[in-house]
């Protein structure tokens, strides 16, 4: 008979023991030198046992801290105002984003249609990854019409914030027109940023926000790691 990988014994001990409660979610779990003291191995089998877990998004690592249990999913409401700091944090999570791309270019086709734009107009680029305790929940790409927002760049690059961005180029409110979900299963590139396997289920967001007079602000797409978040929608939105 063929024998169980030890390393997947490990795996299925520390599961069993955030199952149970021993560890919860945030907390974080004993060193890598603990854990091959209790379990009798070399650090490099708790480190493969480690790596599955975080695979699997039962954990997660942060660099110079340590592995911690996953958040169980955070619920994320797309109603008329979709807030990305406000719906974090009424869930009780610490909400951060991460820049990946500032950039002006011109716009798609797509985009341009998206926004109501001339096929030659150019657009503002926002890309990067939110956070929920510092655990990446989603990539993100905005897109926003350049020349109504000439300083909007600058603006996110300081707040970080689509909404205090777009108050300062005299947008104070705005809402949700439209959004279509799809599934998807994670690219390469998508699985990186999302700590996920390539592969893995993702829901993309794509939706068009509108100013008070039905303007088209923002034209965004999000990919959701599909177990980290739970999209809700009230009967009111």
């Amino acid at each position: 008979m063929a024998r169980t990988a030890i390393w997947k014994t490990i795996t299925a001990a520390l599961t069993h023991d955030i199952a149970t409660g021993k560890y919860a979610p945030g907390d974080r779990l004993p060193t890598e030198a603990q854990l091959a003291a209790r379990f009798g191995v070399n650090r490099h089998t708790v480190r493969r046992a480690i790596s599955d877990m975080n695979e699997s998004g039962l954990t997660y690592s942060r660099r110079g801290a340590g592995v911690f249990v996953a958040q169980r999913p955070t619920d994320y409401p797309i109603g008329k105002r979709v807030r990305f700091h406000q719906n974090l944090a009424a869930a009780g999570r610490v909400p951060a984003k991460e820049v990946l791309t500032l950039e002006t270019r011109a716009a798609s086709a797509h985009e341009a249609a998206q926004l109501g734009l001339e096929g030659e107009a150019q657009v503002h680029v926002y890309e990067g990854l939110s956070l929920a305790d510092e655990q990446p929940i989603a990539i993100f790409r905005s897109i926003f019409p350049a020349a109504r927002f000439p300083d909007l760049l600058a603006a996110l690059e300081a707040s970080r914030s689509v909404t205090t961005a777009l108050a300062q180029g005299g947008v104070a409110d705005y809402t949700r027109a439209s959004t279509r979900l799809t599934a998807k299963l994670a690219n390469a590139t998508q699985a990186l940023h999302l700590r996920l396997s390539e592969g893995a289920p993702i829901l993309r967001s794509a939706g068009i926000n509108v100013d008070p007079e039905g303007m088209p602000v923002e034209y965004g797409v999000t990919w959701f790691a599909g177990d980290r978040v739970t999209l809700t929608l009230n009967p009111g939105d």
